[in-house]
């Protein structure tokens, strides 16, 4: 079925919004006051917690002292999971243009001061940024798992155990800002194979949009498909896909409504 690079990296853009609706759920859920709260049950001083929340800037508060104890590790899984999210895109991503870089498929180019030469053979082109974004993204992805193993047996309460919860996390968010900056320079340096299609394999791309088309004038589907099978079997296909794909609905080639996407993401920025 044919596609276009519009489709494809506006489905990562979309994919993103997404991601950062978790993160603001994240944001508002960790945007809680938890001082006072003690060791895990309160404090005999009289504590103005309403107003220590408001001079901090928080949003609210953890109003049960226990809990405020047990939000401990919960915080850091809830921020991980919307870190791990993000990663997963940019991983994905990342596979992409491994693969469209390849040979095989010859989609996409980066310059050469964004790949590297292989030891060996003189005409290949190694997506190494990509392939580090791919190996870091996917390690932010394990974090949720590294945080519920060390959280799950823990009753409630503070427990030393909580320190290490630290250590997993922190270094993540510069580890995934920095893959969010090579991506972003990456694909800030994309280049397109504009004439992909005058490769013989894609002859027969647009085979089913030959079959529309007669449907759309009338033809029923049945017939369509065998008059344009009868054209490919007799080798008397052709196409003119100069002329593009424009489909009607929402978010299908030709009709991406990059606009929507660009104002959800601004929707989604605004509740932080």
């Amino acid at each position: 079925m044919p596609s276009s690079a519009g489709l494809w990296l506006g489905a990562y853009a979309e994919s993103l919004v997404d991601d950062m609706e978790l993160l603001v759920s994240a944001y508002i859920i960790t945007n809680k006051n938890p001082l006072g709260s003690g060791a895990g049950y309160g404090s005999s001083f009289p504590l103005n917690r309403s107003l220590t929340t408001q001079l901090l800037g928080f949003k609210s508060m953890n109003y049960n002292s226990i809990y405020a104890q047990m939000g401990r590790g919960k915080t850091e899984k809830i921020v991980s999971q919307a870190l791990a999210s993000i990663a997963a895109t940019l991983s994905k991503l990342a596979m992409d243009c491994c693969l469209y870089l390849s040979q095989n498929f010859g989609f996409i180019s980066f310059p050469p001061e964004l790949t590297t030469g292989s030891s060996i053979m003189p005409h290949k082109k190694n997506p190494d940024v990509f392939e580090l974004v791919r190996a870091h993204c996917n390690r932010i992805q394990a974090i949720p798992n590294e945080l519920t193993i060390l959280l799950n047996n823990l009753p409630s309460g503070y427990h030393r155990d909580l320190q290490l919860t630290k250590e997993v996390l922190f270094p993540a968010f510069n580890e995934l800002r920095s893959c969010l900056l090579m991506t972003g320079l990456m694909i800030s340096n994309i280049s397109i194979n504009e004439h992909i299609l005058n490769d013989e394999k894609y002859r027969y791309l647009f085979s089913v949009e030959a079959v529309n088309e007669l449907v759309n004038k009338g033809i029923p589907f049945r017939e369509a498909y065998k008059t344009i099978g009868d054209q490919i079997e007799n080798g008397e296909f052709r196409f003119d896909f100069s002329k593009g794909l424009n489909h009607t609905h929402e978010g299908s080639i030709g009709n991406l409504k990059n606009d929507a996407i660009v104002d959800e993401m601004n929707k989604v920025l605004k509740k932080f």
